[in-house]
Formats: C-alpha cells, structure tokens, sequence
C-alpha cells in the first residue's frame, strides 16, 4: 500500500532496533493534537531490546478532522489517507524482512481508532493490537461489514467507562468485531480514568510486544 493523500510524505520517527536489525517492529500511531514525538516516547517506557519503532506524524497534528464517530464520508480524504500510511509502514516492514506476523500496531485515543480500523478491515495474522482509548470508525458500527480473519492475533484494548472521547459501548462493541474477527481479544475498562494511558495497559502492551519478540527470536 502506498500512501496517498494529505499524509504522504510526512514524517516518520525510529526508536529502537533499526528494521534492518529487528526481527518484530511497533507501528505506533498518535493521537489528535499530539505528534509523532509524543508516542514514540512509549519505546522507552516499554523498553524491550531488538524490537524496531515507527511512529508517523500526521498532517496538521490530527489524522482526520472530525469526530470518529461522524459517517466516515465527512473525514475523507484524511482517513483514507491515513489508511494507506499505516499500509505503507506494514509494506516497508515486510520489504526489509519483518512480515505483518512480526509487526504490532498500536495507537492512542485518534491513533487508536485508526489502527483499530485498519486491522478490521485488512484482517490477518499480526504480530499484534494495542488499542489505547479507541474504536472502530464511523456513525455506527456494523459488525456484518467486516469479514476475513485476524487468524488467533493477540489484540488488548483499554479505555475508561467515563471517557469523553470514546463512548464506552463503541469501545466494547471493538472489541467484540476483532474477537468475530478471529483475533485473542482482551479489552480491559478502567473505571473512572481519564482519557490516558495508565500503568496496568503498559503493562499489557508490553507484555504482547514481548510475546512477538520471543516467537521470531
């Protein structure tokens, strides 16, 4: 996939292995407002050695310009060519020797409904999901629309039951589309917690990232 659109050719930053050296990678994706700085930075709070990190930098700081939850046609172009940037990576991974088996996505708040969206429509074998506050784009969600399978990938999710950026129902009904979908879901709800990531969904994240790195070791 190549990207297109307002997103091409923006930035991207490496943390970590390079790809070259890495046999797993982290495709991580900010959130509205933040940038690719921001998100890169949870390499080092998960700090684990051979694991290659990418991180893209959206257009104006915001991957789509409305709400996730307005109908999907009023955040075009921007989502679509969001779409191809998280293809892209994936395809630059697999052509430097990391196949999609070996790749995790992960994303917060907007960057979590992205890549929450690309894997339900693209359904395969990841390496792995990691849905910070996030959910599955569009006015609503119908889970009839998707069909492939993700194939046992391990998929955890966490989002607040008080969020004011994702309804907790868009969250859960997420995580219920990717399980319909084949993948090993655990979506976790924190009661009360702000629209951030906490220490328990590091934990997790980690943990999943470590389980890639060790079955291509």
């Amino acid at each position: 996939m190549i990207p297109v659109g307002p997103h091409a050719g923006q930035q991207v930053l490496r943390a970590g292995a390079s790809v070259e050296n890495a046999s797993s990678a982290v495709i991580a994706v900010h959130g509205r407002g933040a940038n690719a700085a921001d998100i890169i930075g949870l390499a080092r709070a998960i700090d684990l050695p051979g694991v290659a990190w990418l991180a893209p930098d959206a257009a104006s700081h915001t991957w789509y310009p409305y709400s996730f939850l307005m109908p999907i046609e009023q955040n075009q172009p921007f989502l679509d060519s969001a779409i191809s940037v998280v293809g892209g990576l994936l395809q630059h991974l697999e052509d430097n020797g990391i196949p999609a088996e070996n790749a995790v996505l992960l994303g917060f708040s907007q960057g979590a409904c992205l890549v929450s969206e690309f894997v339900a429509r693209y359904p395969r074998r990841y390496g792995g999901l990691a849905v910070f506050s996030g959910g599955l784009i569009g006015e609503s969600v119908d889970p009839g629309k998707y069909a492939g399978s993700l194939a046992g990938t391990p998929i955890f999710g966490g989002c607040s039951d008080t969020d004011p950026h994702i309804p907790l129902e868009r969250f859960e009904v997420t995580g219920q589309v990717l399980a319909q979908l084949g993948g090993v879901v655990d979506f976790r709800v924190y009661p009360g917690m702000d629209h951030t990531i906490n220490l328990d969904e590091l934990s997790a994240a980690r943990a999943l990232i470590a389980g890639v790195s060790r079955s291509v070791s």
